[in-house]
């Protein structure tokens, strides 16, 4: 590409220089010798003349004389009447040689004009469209190459990660050393006749590492890998997406054994349907595409697929059938033991200070993905060089906790000394509740200082445990936590704000799911009257039935208002029995803006017997 580039511009130069000269020599024709008749005939009288030659013009009878003098010199003078200048030379015996009149060259004159330009104009749009191909990256696209692939193809070489980059996900690996192994010894498992799995799809929510077993696998294994995204295959042009999927195919067959990763699957194989789209659009198509050429390749061709999404259950059930995506891998968030593993992959090229505990930072950050733990340490990097300190200490993750979960106080922010209280009573209400039930707490910290997210204040707690499941009594006690903010206001200021928007959300939401989801109500039953398949999204029905009655819907309404009402009378109950408590956090917490868990603690003296009412 740099070569031809350099051979027009070279091209273009020697053109352009062309026309100059033309023009040049042009202007130098038009240049007029000052040798007038008069001194024509002064010179023809002094007998200086040896020679003429008379030129005509088209626009007769004008023309030129052009004399030889004796000193060797030739003048021209230009004459209005050929006619006359050739009488006056014949006066002094003097025979000139009359030249006819030239024919217009038509290709000079208006040909070679038109082809110059022609050439300019043409070796500028080349040299344009070079170089909009040239900043499009390295891979080389050309113009109108759309239905070329656009997966990005890394050998062994490139790919320096292997599995021991994939902290916290010990079992998830080992389901891809199988695949691994094929890879590297294809002829131990053919021989006992196995059939080694054409696709493998990985699910997860985000931030769990699903690209980075891909590659990994492929470091391990040695072989090609081409990554691609979803987003990859669709186009406004027709077919492109079709086009595109059987180039990679292609690629891919001409570089066997090698992994083809395609991450956000779901990005172009939702389910087909009677969606917004219609039944043929370009989705469906490149759909339809991608199912048969994973039917073309045929068994043990060392072309395995892989794919990530974070939505398996709205992808084409053809797409997840035995033959194409064999082994279905779930990829969720990890453990203790995995996020400690994770925070110390992470820390490996950051100075940690000596009172830095990871095993307690991976306690405390339950339900955390190993992409919210490495933003939680590059955070408190961040924190560190701020402060002008080489080492990150155990404040700084504690301020970046805050910051991730929360968001970025607003301390410059002004707020009235009345909204100060309400929102000091508000969270007060909050952490006593997380205090005193046994299922939801410790509180990690308090504070009155609003956040980014357009919060007043925040009530964080510190979840010590992994838990797979949740309880009704853990709900229930979610909801009266929800409810621990209204409840605050209302005793003490007999009023109430639109503060707790948020809170009774959530705790509608909760109940919701409780009653029509979880089978928790007495009333309903265990009935399930909320299924994720009934949503709706492109290349699904639109038209859906509903599941359930209207009558149902009042039951629905009803079990749940009588579930927040019981969640709301309990909590009541609670934040009474603690008044002095929530005082006493309320007046700290103008006082400090910010309280840390062994402070709230310090403001229980003795330990209640309030699980007894629960």
């Amino acid at each position: 590409m740099i070569k031809n580039s350099r051979g027009i511009n070279l091209i273009f130069i020697l053109l352009l220089g062309a026309l100059l000269v033309m023009v040049w020599t042009s202007s130098l024709n038009q240049v007029q010798d000052n040798y007038t008749v008069g001194a024509l005939q002064q010179d023809l009288e002094e007998g200086l003349v040896t020679g003429a030659v008379i030129g005509q013009n088209a626009e007769t009878p004008t023309g030129s004389v052009t004399v030889s003098l004796s000193d060797g010199r030739n003048r021209t003078a230009y004459v209005t009447n050929v006619e006359d200048a050739i009488d006056l030379l014949e006066q002094y015996d003097i025979d000139p040689l009359v030249r006819d009149v030239p024919q217009e060259s038509w290709f000079m004159n208006y040909m070679l004009p038109v082809l110059v330009m022609a050439a300019v104009i043409m070796i500028f749009f080349v040299m344009m469209m070079n170089a909009q191909n040239a900043g499009a990256g390295a891979s080389g696209n050309k113009m109108m190459n759309f239905g070329k692939s656009r997966a990005r193809m890394s050998t062994g070489k490139d790919n320096k990660i292997t599995l021991k980059d994939g902290a916290g996900l010990k079992e998830e690996k080992e389901d891809l050393e199988e695949i691994i192994d094929f890879l590297r010894e294809p002829s131990k498992y053919t021989k006992v006749g196995a059939r080694i799995p054409k696709g493998v799809l990985r699910e997860g929510p985000p931030g769990t590492g699903k690209p980075l077993l891909a590659k990994a696998m492929a470091g391990e294994a040695n072989v090609p890998f081409f990554s691609l995204s979803g987003s990859d295959f669709v186009e406004m042009f027709v077919g492109v997406g079709a086009s595109r999927v059987r180039d990679l195919f292609e690629d891919a067959k001409k570089n066997s054994p090698c992994i083809v990763f395609i991450d956000e699957i779901d990005a172009v194989a939702r389910r087909r349907g009677t969606g917004r789209g219609g039944g043929h659009d370009e989705r469906e198509q490149t759909l339809n595409q991608l199912l048969v050429e994973m039917d073309g390749f045929g068994v043990n061709e060392g072309i395995i697929v892989l794919a990530a999404t974070n939505r398996v259950d709205i992808l084409d059930p053809a797409i997840l059938r035995p033959g194409r995506f064999d082994r279905k891998i779930a990829v969720g968030a990890p453990d203790v033991g995995g996020r400690e593993d994770i925070l110390k992959l992470h820390a490996r090229n950051k100075p940690l200070a000596e009172d830095v505990d990871l095993k307690q930072v991976a306690q405390t950050t339950a339900g955390f993905t190993g992409a919210d733990l490495e933003n939680l340490l590059n955070e408190a990097a961040i924190l560190a060089a701020g402060a002008n300190r080489a080492y990150i200490s155990q404040e700084d993750i504690k301020k970046a906790f805050v910051k991730v979960g929360i968001g970025t106080e607003k301390k410059s922010r002004v707020i009235s000394d009345k909204e100060k209280k309400i929102t000091a009573f508000h969270e007060a209400g909050h952490a006593i509740l997380f205090h005193v039930l046994p299922d939801v707490g410790p509180v990690y910290t308090v504070s009155i200082i609003p956040t980014g997210n357009g919060a007043a204040g925040y009530t964080m707690p510190l979840p010590e445990r992994d838990e797979m499941f949740m309880t009704r009594g853990r709900m229930e006690q979610e909801i009266m936590v929800s409810l621990g903010g209204r409840i605050a206001e209302q005793l003490i200021f007999d009023d109430i704000t639109t503060g707790a928007s948020s809170d009774i959300k959530k705790a509608t939401k909760m109940a919701r799911m409780m009653v029509t989801r979880f089978g928790m109500s007495e009333n309903i039953g265990v009935v399930c009257y909320d299924d994720d398949d009934d949503e709706v999204f492109i290349g699904r029905d639109l038209a859906h039935a509903k599941a359930h009655s209207e009558m149902i819907s009042g039951e629905i309404d009803k079990e749940v208002k009588q579930i927040i009402d019981s969640c709301y009378a309990r909590a009541t109950e609670l934040i009474r029995e603690n008044m002095e408590v929530l005082h006493a956090c309320a007046n700290l917490l103008l006082k400090k803006e910010k309280i840390s868990r062994t402070e709230f603690e310090a403001l229980f003296e003795e330990e209640k017997p309030f699980f007894e009412n629960i």
